[in-house]
């Protein structure tokens, strides 16, 4: 890997293009590596877990939305799959519809860094697009490689969340480098698209912050949308403003750390494969990603607990955490609605005070149960989650920052003061599913996962075909075999939406 470092340069300074970082983004995009065989089957995986989430969220209010204003956009030629649905729809508004099924349940794949990530945000759109121009199996993985590696390599070197951006300004600039792989485009237009995409898709974090709504799923699938509209224009002679990040008036100067900042941004060297992908991680639990260790955590210390008296002779929790779980979902964010039993969904699976109540009195996590009004009202519940608090500790901040794999960690230790003065204590690191974990993901966890979600929602008949078209992903010649369709009878169960513009 090369660092760049990327700064803000005044207008009057003479700034080759070639030393833009959308122009060396560009170059990895038209670099022509192949792929290594252990990154095909890491993004085969990821297919697979997109489609299981976007299948148990199907029936989902924005989801249903979203499907809603695709369907609007029908297309006899060059069309593009929406999942549980048949027909062939315009391929952004497939992937709109895509990105928010797969985001809505917070259950695909992360990576933590200077900044946050989803990297599987960037396979509807890319899928999406691959579909509509009859692309193989072997191109739509040489572009998800792509895709991964910018997108890891961003949220390396570049923190968003420190200026309160949303995250998903990194996933534009990699999802338009990854449809770039794909179209083979010539980097002077990969280039161009790059910029639009991260134009049109810089925002601030309150989509995360506070009373959160819908729009966190939406978020990244608008972003996906953005840089295939992006990636459209530039292939029409359209251009970007210029250089983006490194602009007087640009995202460095006024967004980020400023003008006087200098971020090292890591790229790979001219035929040097691309792994980002590997680094990445899944969920094995429907929450935040820094909860999940949590969630484990708390389940293996409930049998510690229960012989001590039970829940409710817990006199106080505290968890101790890095400064970013802290601030972000613990009780460092000073958002009173993490507490509040009537808070959404979206807010409460950003809250670890709830999250850790829920595990520790369950020792298990469902996607749908684990959150229902019920739940989250149950006064026993409500009682513990009011003894749970969070604090910053140094040498867990220092474990989220490390650049080893091996001491790099999202986890906590949790102190449980009982009412008689026992004090049970247990830390873990990474959660079970983690590569490092108890229980790493391989390809039969992902199948495993797929058909829990799966189940009730897709026959098992269409699960099998899907699966296999999936594994079978270097050698498929149609990429619509990766959609799933739904029948009637469990569509129309979806909740009803008010009818809108389209």
């Amino acid at each position: 890997m090369h660092i760049h470092e990327v700064r803000t340069h005044p207008s009057a300074d003479a700034f080759p293009v070639e030393e833009h970082l959308a122009w060396k983004i560009a170059q990895v995009a038209v670099d022509p590596v192949e792929v290594l065989p252990e990154v095909q089957e890491m993004i085969i995986n990821r297919i697979i877990d997109n489609a299981a989430v976007a299948v148990a969220s199907i029936l989902r209010r924005p989801v249903t939305t979203a499907r809603a204003q695709a369907q609007a956009h029908p297309r006899t030629e060059k069309g593009a799959t929406v999942f549980g649905i048949g027909g062939r729809y315009s391929p952004e508004w497939a992937a709109w519809a895509n990105g928010t099924a797969v985001r809505e349940l917070d259950f695909h794949d992360t990576f933590l860094a200077a900044d946050y990530s989803h990297p599987g945000d960037n396979i509807p759109p890319i899928l999406a697009v691959a579909q509509a121009q009859q692309s193989t199996g072997t191109d739509l993985i040489r572009a998800l490689a792509t895709a991964y590696e910018i997108h890891v390599d961003l949220v390396r070197g570049i923190c968003l969340h420190e200026h309160k951006i949303d995250h998903v300004a990194h996933l534009g600039p990699a999802a338009a480098a990854g449809l770039g792989t794909l179209l083979n485009l010539p980097p002077e237009v990969i280039y161009q698209a790059i910029g639009q995409a991260l134009h049109t898709t810089t925002a601030t974090r309150q989509s995360r912050k506070g009373e959160i709504s819908s729009w966190k799923a939406f978020a990244p699938a608008f972003a996906g949308k953005m840089a295939i509209e992006s990636v459209d224009r530039a292939m029409r002679g359209e251009g970007a403003p210029a250089p983006i990040w490194e602009g007087e008036d640009g995202v460095i100067a006024w967004l980020l750390s400023g003008k006087d900042h200098t971020y090292h941004v890591p790229l790979p060297e001219p035929g040097e494969a691309k792994r980002g992908i590997l680094d990445t991680y899944t969920k094995e639990h429907s929450a935040e990603y820094q909860s999940q260790a949590a969630i484990d955590l708390a389940r293996h210390l409930k049998p510690q607990v229960d012989a001590a008296g039970g829940i409710n002779e817990v006199a106080s929790i505290v968890l101790h955490t890095s400064h970013h779980t802290h601030h972000v979902i613990g009780t460092g964010a000073n958002d009173p609605q993490k507490m509040d039993p009537q808070a959404s969904r979206e807010t409460l699976d950003h809250s670890i005070m709830y999250i850790f109540a829920v595990a520790l009195e369950d020792g298990v996590w469902h996607h749908e149960h684990s959150y229902s009004r019920k739940r989250a009202t149950r006064p026993d519940t409500v009682t513990l989650w009011e003894k749970i608090s969070t604090v910053e500790d140094p040498a867990w901040t220092r474990r989220y920052h490390a650049t080893d794999p091996e001491e790099k960690a999202f986890g906590a230790r949790a102190v449980i003061t009982m009412h008689n003065g026992e004090v049970i204590e247990g830390e873990l690191a990474v959660a079970d599913a983690h590569p490092f974990g108890a229980r790493p993901f391989a390809r039969e966890q992902y199948i495993e996962k797929f058909h829990t979600l799966a189940h009730g929602f897709v026959p098992q008949a269409e699960q099998d075909r899907f699966l296999d078209a999936a594994q079978a992903l270097p050698g498929l010649a149609d990429l619509s075999a990766l959609n799933i369709e739904l029948d009637d009878a469990t569509l129309v169960t979806a909740p009803t939406i008010g009818k809108g513009l389209l």
